[in-house]
């Protein structure tokens, strides 16, 4: 049987995530600020997000499949927020990919 989401519970929850989100977005600021004096490995760091967005999608499938198997100790908001976390990740570095593509492709057709 299905238990009731308790709003407090649930409101708890979506407020850690978006101070979590916030710790997150606050390092690559310190990174960009960083590469601004010293330079940044683009490499590096593009290595470091897919690196991040693999470790959420796992992070989130464990979350899955343990609410599957029926663990007691995850909850189905937790499972769903960890699945659409992995999946704004995903989208954002697709989108990023797009963009480095469209740069790519931009710079090839200039003349020399």
């Amino acid at each position: 049987m299905i238990n009731a989401i308790d709003p407090n519970q649930l409101l708890t929850q979506m407020r850690a995530a978006q101070a979590q989100a916030t710790q997150q977005t606050n390092p690559l600021a310190e990174t960009q600020n960083v590469g601004a004096t010293n330079g940044v490995d683009f490499t590096n760091v593009m290595k470091s997000a897919v690196n991040q967005v693999n470790e959420t999608q796992q992070a989130a499938g464990k979350l899955k499949t343990a609410f599957e198997m029926g663990d007691p100790n995850v909850s189905l908001a937790d499972a769903m927020i960890a699945s659409q976390k992995a999946s704004v990740a995903f989208q954002a570095t697709l989108q990023v990919r797009n963009k480095l593509v469209q740069a790519y492709e931009e710079v090839m057709r200039m003349s020399v």
